[in-house]
């Protein structure tokens, strides 16, 4: 008389938000998304570990987990580049004197 296996419901959600985290990551914004994959992706391993074997979604869970992290690795180069770009910017300013010329 054992349970029927369950889906998982977080484990859809985790791929769900991994999937706006990598689509939104190059633009900062799939941080969040992402980081709520993967602490969402913990607890539901946690608790299909718990119900030994009776929830279903852990390849759910494994893509999801993946493209948190993938997400968040776009939303760190993009980062890096930006201050990259920015400090080009900011050498390439002419520089000199910047007060008026005859004065000392």
């Amino acid at each position: 008389m054992d349970p029927e296996p369950v889906p998982a419901t977080k484990a859809r959600a985790v791929f769900a938000l991994g999937l706006v985290g990598l689509l939104t990551g190059p633009f900062l914004g799939g941080v969040i998304p992402a980081t709520v994959a993967l602490v969402l992706a913990r607890q539901s391993h946690r608790e299909a570990y718990a119900a030994g074997g009776y929830l279903t979604g852990s390849a759910w869970l494994r893509r999801g987990r993946r493209l948190a992290w993938a997400g968040l690795v776009l939303a760190l180069t993009s980062l890096v580049v930006a201050v990259i770009a920015g400090l080009l910017h900011l050498a390439t300013v002419p520089g000199g004197q910047d007060f008026a010329p005859g004065t000392d």
